[in-house]
C-alpha cells in the first residue's frame, strides 16, 4: 500500500510478451498504464509518507476493531490494531521487524518467516516506480477472465524468489485481486488472496478502501478505509521498536 497495500500492494525488469488482437504488449507497457492510473510518476514520487485509518473485521472469528496503517519512503511501515480492548503493533524500521505482543504489550522482533513477509510489504510504491533498486522483476503471463470481465496478469518476482501474481483490470489498468503464498496465524504458509475495491480519488491518488483477505479460498480480514493522509511528516522514531 501507500501504498496499499496497501495492502499494497507494484514494477519493471523480467519481460514476457503476450499476443492481443493486432498489438504486443510487455509488462513494462501495463506498468507504466498502472502508474499513470494511480496518478502519475510525479505524484507517486512527491509522496513522502501515508497514514490510512479505517476498521477491521476478523471475519472468521466474528471479531471486529481499529486499524491504521503508516508508510513512510523508502521502506519504512507500521499496522496498529485494536480488537476486544487489546492492542498490537507490527511494523518495520528499515532494518527490523518488531511486533508487540498484545497480552503483555512489550515489544519484539517478529519470527523470521514474518519479518521477511512485513520487510516486502514495507517496500510500498517503490515496487513500481523502481524495482531494479530491490531486485524485483515482473514477467507478463496469460490474460485471464473473472467474472466476465478481462486481466491482464503480472508476476511480481522479488530478489529471494518470492513471488506474487498481480491481477490488473485490462480497462482501468487498477489491481483487482493479488495472490501470493502467505502466513496463517499459526505461522504456518498457507494460499493467501487480497482483493481491492472501491477505489477512490484521494488526493489525485486512485485508493482502494476497501481490502479483503482469503486464506486457503475462505475469507480472512476485512479492512474498510475511512481516512487517508499523504505527506504529513511521520517521524522515524515512529517506527522504531519501543524498549
Amino acid at each position: 500500500m501507500k501504498k496499499i497495500f496497501s495492502v499494497s500492494l507494484l514494477i519493471l525488469l523480467l519481460v514476457s510478451w503476450m499476443a492481443s488482437p493486432g498489438l504486443c504488449q510487455k509488462a513494462s507497457d501495463i506498468l507504466e498504464k498502472m502508474i499513470e492510473t494511480q496518478g502519475g510518476r510525479k505524484l507517486l514520487e512527491g509522496i513522502k509518507d501515508a497514514t490510512f485509518t479505517g476498521t477491521m473485521e476478523m471475519l472468521q472469528m466474528g471479531l471486529s476493531g481499529a486499524v491504521t496503517m503508516y508508510q513512510k519512503d523508502p521502506n519504512k511501515m507500521r499496522w496498529d490494531g485494536e480488537v476486544m480492548g487489546m492492542v498490537f503493533t507490527q511494523a518495520f524500521d528499515g532494518q527490523t521487524a518488531w511486533m508487540t505482543n498484545p497480552q503483555t504489550g512489550t515489544s519484539e522482533e517478529m519470527p523470521e518467516k514474518l519479518a521477511e513477509y512485513f520487510k516486502r510489504e514495507a517496500v510500498g510504491d517503490d515496487a513500481l516506480l523502481n524495482p531494479k533498486k530491490y531486485g524485483i522483476t515482473y514477467a507478463l503471463k496469460d490474460k485471464e477472465k473473472i467474472d466476465d470481465k478481462d486481466y491482464y496478469v503480472l508476476e511480481q518476482i522479488f530478489s529471494d524468489g518470492y513471488k506474487v501474481t498481480l491481477y490488473i483490470d485490462a480497462q482501468t489498468y487498477l489491481t483487482y485481486k493479488t495472490k501470493a503464498i502467505t502466513l496463517n496465524q499459526m505461522s504456518v504458509e498457507v494460499e493467501g488472496e487480497t482483493i481491492l475495491s472501491d477505489y477512490e480519488k484521494v488526493e489525485g491518488m486512485m485508493v482502494p478502501h476497501t481490502i479483503t483477505t482469503y486464506q486457503d479460498g475462505e475469507e480472512n480480514i476485512k479492512i474498510t478505509i475511512t481516512e487517508v493522509s499523504f505527506n504529513s511528516g511521520l517521524e522515524d522514531s515512529l517506527f522504531k521498536m519501543s524498549e
